[in-house]
This record gives structure tokens, C-alpha cells and sequence, in this order.
């Protein structure tokens, strides 16, 4: 797929946010998001992102839980993914994000980051490693 794509990790007042290059083999941390009151805030910053990278895919983490099913965190991002198409009219993919937070959180403790640089970056991380999964998914299933 030629595009950028948006990868998303949507947590409680949080949403990590990655971008993938032009040509859909790399995902790099933009920033975190933040809101209060409901998701709704979240859509003015990702339009501004949106339409300045150019983006036309999304792909929104979804947190399944170990034995697989859907719980109500996974419901959560489905009625997102939802949102997210109605606000922005473009596709979005929910990618199996099962421990990409205690992924991203090892990796920072691995390089010594403090406790609060930390809770700064993994919601950017955590964004990080689902969009590269889908990346690297997609290159597999073109093959």
C-alpha cells in the first residue's frame, strides 16, 4: 500500500499516535494525545494530522484479551473505529495489540528512562509497535 497510515493506541485519557513514510515500511512515534471529557477531542488534532501527512489508512490497536475474546476495552475501540470512519471518511484497521504497552514500557525501562519520561512516550511506543505489526503484516500478505 503507497500512502501513510496512522497508528493509533487509544487508552483511557490517553492516544498514542504513529505515522508510517510514504511508502509503508516504517512507523515512527508523533506524539500523545490527550483528553478529558470524550474522544471527540481527539478529532481536531488527527484531522490536522490527516490532512497535512496526507494519510489514507488508520489503524487503531485492539486489546483483545489473552484467551482471545472481546472484552471492554476491545468494544471500546470497535465503537472508535467506527468514529474514526465517520469523521474522516477513510478506512480504518483494528491490529491485535495484546502486550505492546508492557512491550514498549520494557523497552524504555531496558535504556533506563525515568518513571516519568516514561508515562511521557509509551502511548507513542505502544502506537509504534501496532502500526509496524500491520506494516510488516501487510508486506507479508502481498508476497
Amino acid at each position: 500500500m503507497i500512502g501513510k497510515t496512522i497508528g493509533l493506541d487509544l487508552g483511557s485519557k490517553t492516544c498514542g499516535v504513529a505515522i508510517s513514510d510514504a511508502l509503508g515500511m516504517y512507523a515512527h512515534p508523533v506524539e500523545t494525545l490527550y483528553y478529558k471529557e470524550s474522544r471527540d477531542e481527539l478529532k481536531a488534532p488527527l484531522q490536522e494530522l490527516i490532512t497535512k501527512e496526507r494519510v489514507k489508512h488508520l489503524v487503531l490497536g485492539y486489546p483483545k484479551m489473552m484467551n482471545n475474546d472481546v472484552g471492554e476495552r476491545a468494544q471500546l475501540s470497535e465503537s472508535f473505529k467506527t468514529e474514526l470512519e465517520a469523521w474522516f471518511g477513510i478506512e480504518v484497521s483494528l491490529m491485535d495489540e495484546r502486550l505492546t504497552s508492557a512491550a514498549a514500557n520494557r523497552v524504555l525501562i531496558d535504556a533506563d528512562v525515568s518513571r516519568k519520561k516514561r508515562k511521557k512516550v509509551v502511548d507513542q511506543l505502544a502506537a509504534v509497535n501496532i502500526l509496524q505489526s500491520y506494516l510488516d503484516r501487510q508486506r507479508f500478505l502481498e508476497r
